[in-house]
């Protein structure tokens, strides 16, 4: 079995202590031999600010490089708040992507039946929600350029940022969504705004002219960003595959996980090209919630978004869907069996600790799990 090099950037906050459960379920599959794994551990964020003197250093990232994929767990905090923007925890982060060429984030907001309560819609909404956020990550608004203030006279001053794609940024990340789709219900749904923004016109025409030459038994449609956030609301259920732009795809996909009722279960994806030579692509996994300082050292933190992460390094960059399905299954049973930590806690059930919670998981993969209330 060929050795898998795994790099752990856990991050700031709660990012340690999420990562630490992960760790937990590739020792268990490292025992049973499914796995060889090793793992690297380094620092991104803030946590590399106050280390190297940047939120992620050349060396840091030449092992990012060298990974078979990398497991992040979250950056940022109010110690780094007044920082110089280059040595913010987020610079690092879109230095990350941008350098690894990371244009593709998929983010599955899944509704499981034990936490229908936990969502602010109606169960009968949400229940058997299924849909994958496809969102382009290296573009548009939060890298084009001029971005700057500037002093207008006056007193005044003007912010600007510039959105901007081109044809193959939005054809890559469109042939992502079609693919996906093909695997699932064979629906994408592309999302702009394209009656206002030119950048929102050329992205209808080009993903349209791909879908008529390459994807034509995959149903395609389009929606105002707009409509789209009122219609996650209104009927989620509708949607299978939805692809767009870097900021619609921001605020959507948060939108979206809210609707399974914690951000603390959904796990996301950042995929680069494909290496002709090798067959591989950089990858980075990770919780779409944030570092939580509030909560950061407290052992109350849900690792299972993580967990569901590396699930997803499973089967998008190893290729094992069946350890994959094992560890989303070990996650559906724990749920089941009653175990919650404070985010997703629900009367009747056990309250339990970070830690516990891993625990809990690597018991369901080895059979021995017990029920907690």
């Amino acid at each position: 079995m060929n050795t898998v090099n795994i790099l752990f950037v856990p991050g700031d906050g709660i990012g340690p202590e999420v990562m630490a459960e992960v760790k937990k379920i590739i020792t268990h599959f490292n025992a049973q031999g499914a796995l060889n794994a090793n793992i690297d551990e380094d620092h991104i964020g803030g946590i590399a600010t106050d280390t190297y003197g940047t939120p992620l250093a050349d060396s840091t990232l030449a092992k990012c490089r060298a990974a078979d994929f990398v497991m992040l767990g979250a950056v940022g905090g109010p110690q780094w708040t007044n920082v110089d923007y280059h040595l913010r925890p987020e610079a690092g982060l879109l230095r990350l992507r941008k350098e690894l060429d990371l244009f593709a984030n998929l983010r599955p907001a899944q509704a499981f039946d034990e936490l229908l309560g936990a969502s602010t819609l109606q169960p009968d909404v949400v229940r058997g929600l299924d849909i994958m956020i496809v969102r382009e990550l290296t573009g548009g608004i939060y890298f084009g350029e001029p971005r700057l203030i500037e002093d207008i006279g006056n007193g005044e001053r003007r912010g600007i940022d510039t959105q901007v794609y081109t044809s193959s940024e939005i054809k890559r990340i469109s042939h992502v969504a079609f693919e996906l789709a093909a695997q699932r219900r064979k629906k994408v749904c592309s999302v702009d705004k394209a009656n206002v923004m030119k950048s929102g016109m050329l992205w209808r025409e080009e993903i349209t002219a791909l879908h008529k030459a390459q994807y034509g038994t995959t149903e395609l449609s389009h929606m105002y960003v707009d409509n789209c956030a009122m219609q996650l609301l209104r009927n989620p259920k509708q949607f299978d595959v939805i692809v767009t732009d870097n900021l619609f795809g921001d605020i959507l996909s948060d939108e979206a996980s809210m609707l399974t009722g914690s951000l603390g279960m959904i796990p996301s994806a950042s995929l680069g090209p494909v290496n002709p030579k090798t067959g591989k692509r950089p990858a980075v996994y990770e919780p779409v919630h944030g570092s939580a300082p509030d909560i950061a050292g407290k052992n109350k933190a849900n690792p299972l978004a993580s967990i569901l992460s590396f699930a997803m390094a499973l089967r998008y960059s190893l290729s094992r869907d069946d350890l994959a399905l094992e560890t989303e299954n070990a996650v559906k049973a724990v749920l089941a069996a009653g175990y919650r930590t404070p985010d997703i806690m629900a009367a009747g059930c056990r309250l339990v600790t970070t830690s516990q919670m891993g625990d809990a998981v690597t018991a369901a993969l080895q059979g021995r799990l017990e029920k907690a209330a």
